[in-house]
């Protein structure tokens, strides 16, 4: 009779040793679909940071899940999905980007990375205090 330490049972199909992982650490399919947000900020702003870098050497960029919602807000109200949050004595200004608001609006991760270049550039644009055009010559007013 096998006698049976107590403790966390692990998988272990048949004798052939525990799982591993389904495709390597370097492949793009490992990454989850945070990661490849954070990736695409990330291109962006290094992007914007090649033309404006002493204008946005102070400010911090940041990507949170979603954003803090009043519970009495009225439902009609358009879920925001950047901020530009103006710095203190203490704290740098910082440029705010809700993932999960812009992923439900772009079909694609094309769309998605389209969104956050245009989200990007306006809000640098309003920290500046110039017009979206002036930051990226690329940008195109958005439809309304």
């Amino acid at each position: 009779m096998r006698s049976r330490v107590a403790g966390p049972r692990r998988r272990d199909r048949h004798g052939r040793g525990l799982r591993g992982p389904l495709a390597p650490p370097e492949a793009p399919l490992s990454r989850t679909r945070a990661q490849r947000f954070d990736d695409l900020v990330r291109d962006e702003v290094r992007r914007l940071g090649q033309r404006w870098s002493r204008e946005l050497a102070q400010v911090e960029f940041a990507v949170e899940e979603v954003p803090q919602v009043e519970p009495w807000a009225d439902g009609a109200d358009p879920v925001p999905l950047s901020e530009t949050r103006s710095g203190g004595t203490a704290a740098p200004p910082s440029i705010v980007l809700f993932r999960r608001p812009i992923e439900a609006r772009g079909d694609d991760e094309r769309e998605v990375a389209q969104l956050i270049r245009d989200l990007l550039v306006e809000e640098v644009a309003d920290l500046l205090g110039l017009s979206p055009e002036s930051v990226d010559p690329s940008y195109d007013t958005p439809d309304d």
